[in-house]
């Protein structure tokens, strides 16, 4: 049985009595001719990629050739050493380390894309954050991100995850979606608050543009990614008390294309509209370029 769908992923758990990541880990070792414990080992690899991107990019205030970013996450980490963030500590760290990757990528450094590079900071900040917040053991720390891939995986399946095809729903969007499945894994939750807190996610972004400044992975970018990180861990919140999302996973991925399709071409990465065209956008566009020259 193939899994195209997430009412699919769900029958398929029920029926073999297994929980998401491990119906991801079994199609991802049967689809790669390896063993799951191999499979495991790379989603291992992963893991490590995305602690070692944070550790980089926290240390670091190097800004982009641009000039615009690269020290937000700077400016995060020294201010809460003085007064603390208003939701405590794992807020701290899940907003520090969302940017610390964001900008570790406009600095052309290693990243995981998670599913995309302008999205890279949305997963690894919430599974990092919370699992050092909470004590989670590695092995829940990677059935997490399992968790997160076939959700990734399935969206995938119906639309592409990129900006220039639906716009940031389907990176930023997705990437919260993909979160949230995760932490619920994380924090105990079973199949069905797992989908419904993917669900929560992403119905609640729905629309979201992709209207970078100058075509950088910069603005708005990078905030995007703390941002969209703390959606998901309200996703998860929710889902784990009960709270339910009326409209099912599926037909939220269908409207995310639909709303992808009918979203203007000006609004999907070309930088032709949105945020890229206010007048502050267009004077650093001069600016930059005139530099560049």
């Amino acid at each position: 049985m193939a899994i195209l769908s997430f009412s699919d992923l769900e029958e398929k758990c029920i029926l073999q009595n297994k929980t998401i990541y491990e119906i991801a880990e079994y199609e991802e070792a049967k689809l790669s001719e390896v063993d799951i414990d191999v499979v495991r080992l790379k989603v291992l690899e992963d893991l490590l990629a995305m602690k070692e991107a944070v550790k980089n990019g926290l240390k670091s205030k190097e800004k982009a050739i641009s000039g615009w970013c690269g020290d937000d996450c700077a400016k995060l980490i020294e201010n809460f050493q003085k007064r603390g963030a208003i939701f405590g500590k794992t807020f701290e760290k899940i907003t520090e380390y969302a940017l610390a990757t964001a900008e570790e990528n406009l600095r052309m450094g290693r990243i995981v894309a998670c599913p995309t590079a302008g999205s890279c900071g949305i997963v690894p900040s919430v599974i990092i954050a919370v699992s050092e917040e909470k004590n989670i053991a590695e092995a829940e720390q990677i059935n997490g991100l399992l968790t997160a891939g076939i959700v990734g995986l399935i969206v995938s399946n119906k639309v592409q995850l990129a900006g220039a095809v639906a716009g940031c729903q389907a990176e930023c969007g997705v990437a919260s979606a993909m979160g949230a499945a995760a932490l619920t894994q994380m924090l105990g939750g079973g199949v069905k608050e797992i989908i419904n807190a993917a669900a929560l996610a992403l119905k609640n972004i729905l629309g979201l543009t992709c209207d970078p400044v100058c075509g950088l992975v910069e603005v708005p970018c990078i905030k995007r990614n703390a941002f969209l990180a703390v959606h998901a861990v309200t996703a998860a919140e929710l889902a784990l008390c009960g709270v339910e999302s009326k409209i099912p996973m599926d037909e939220i991925v269908d409207t995310l294309k639909i709303t992808g399709q009918l979203m203007s071409p000006l609004l999907k990465e070309t930088s032709l509209g949105g945020l890229a065209k206010t007048k502050t956008a267009q004077t650093l566009e001069k600016k930059l370029f005139k530099k560049k020259q």
